[in-house]
């Protein structure tokens, strides 16, 4: 048995805990970029920076993270000298900081690094400080080792990866995901579970990545459904932002599937929020994967996973392994995720979309190779 496991260097969880950000900063520089949506939450944040001496310019990421937008930042932070990078938002604030970090120390064009459409050339210093602050529950990315972007000449989404891509400090505070729409804590809810279902079932999933990703289940599916209907109760909230926190874990250290095979390139393609992509195409992956499985591999370990995962998700101590997505595709239809097909999906596009989805480097973790008859079924169910 032969594994490697990664973790940011520093962990930590809990509420009001966002106010430690700022001395935090302070011992890592005097002057950082702040990366932060368009809602205006970081004001608080940046305030608290300033009165610990550290000056601060900020990055607003209006939508998905891209190429061009991470080089603008760079070229930001290098112009106001800035020695430490501050994240606070969702997933794409995350990834966005995250690539900054990357390339203030890594002076090659950013396509040397990417993946796919770039060379993968690996990084040869280590990144500037990060730290990063979800504000919502769901992608793991302050936790992750790569961060997606939007390659916006091609059109597709793709990853810079490395090992040292890591961050420095995570804070996950679950006060920040109370206000938090339902909408929101659906699909980002969902894509955290997915995360964990995936490494569960991967081909190279470990103990470790397994410990985590099965504590991440029986959190998220024992507290989705209570966050998405009342955003105030506390516990749900926690448990949920401690899921999102494992699946980044998890998925950073065994595989992901056939789920954010697709994922990507749908992002890339159409307006799908990736979360909404990962919580429509959940449920149909994991009913073709224990199909297939039983009809070619029978004798998998997989199949004895999924029947794990039927069992937490249910309940149900004799759940079989097709319980599973029974229960998923009831879960998403109550959270009310839109199909694929409110985003311009359609049958006429499940050949390209499969195409496309096969190249994908998570499909490399799928616990079998499905064909492509199989993928283009279970994009249908999702359309």
């Amino acid at each position: 048995m032969n594994f490697e496991f990664a973790a940011p260097t520093r962990i930590l969880f809990g509420e009001r805990r966002v106010g430690e950000a700022a001395p935090l900063a302070a011992s890592m520089g005097s002057r950082a970029l702040v990366v932060e949506g368009r809602t205006g939450r970081a004001e608080s944040l940046a305030r608290q920076l300033l009165e610990r001496g550290v000056a601060t310019t900020r990055l607003v990421v209006g939508s998905e993270p891209t190429t061009s937008l991470v080089e603008r930042g760079v070229a930001q932070a290098r112009t106001e000298r800035c020695e430490l990078v501050v994240a606070f938002g969702g997933g794409s604030v995350i990834d966005t900081g995250k690539a900054i970090a990357v390339l203030l120390t890594n002076v090659a064009p950013i396509r040397d690094y990417l993946e796919v459409i770039g060379k993968s050339q690996p990084l040869t210093n280590p990144p500037a400080p990060l730290i990063a602050i979800p504000t919502t529950a769901g992608t793991g990315a302050e936790v992750t080792r790569n961060a997606v972007l939007m390659a916006e000449q091609e059109g597709v989404k793709v990853s810079l990866r490395s090992a040292s891509a890591i961050t420095a400090v995570a804070i996950i505070d679950p006060e920040l995901t109370y206000t938090l729409s339902p909408e929101v804590t659906a699909s980002s809810g969902l894509d955290a579970l997915t995360q964990c279902i995936e490494p569960y079932v991967s081909v190279q999933a470990n103990p470790l990545s397994d410990a985590v990703a099965r504590e991440g289940i029986r959190r998220a599916s024992g507290s989705l459904r209570r966050a998405f209907r009342d955003g105030s109760d506390v516990e749900a909230r926690r448990d949920m932002a401690v899921a999102s926190l494992m699946s980044g874990i998890a998925l950073s250290n065994a595989k992901l599937g056939a789920v954010h095979g697709f994922a990507a390139p749908l992002g890339g393609m159409f307006p799908v929020p990736h979360g909404v992509a990962c919580a429509r195409l959940l449920a149909p992956v994991v009913d073709i994967n224990v199909s297939a499985l039983r009809a070619r591999e029978p004798n998998s370990p997989a199949i004895a996973r999924y029947e794990e995962i039927a069992r937490m998700v249910t309940g149900n101590p004799g759940a079989r392994a097709e319980d599973a997505p029974v229960w998923l595709r009831e879960l998403v239809e109550e959270l009310r995720v839109p199909r694929l097909s409110f985003y311009g999906v359609g049958e006429h596009d499940i050949p390209r979309v499969v195409a496309q989805a096969r190249q994908a480097s998570s499909m490399k973790g799928n616990p079998l190779v499905l064909t492509d008859e199989e993928l283009g079924e279970a994009l249908r169910a999702s359309i």
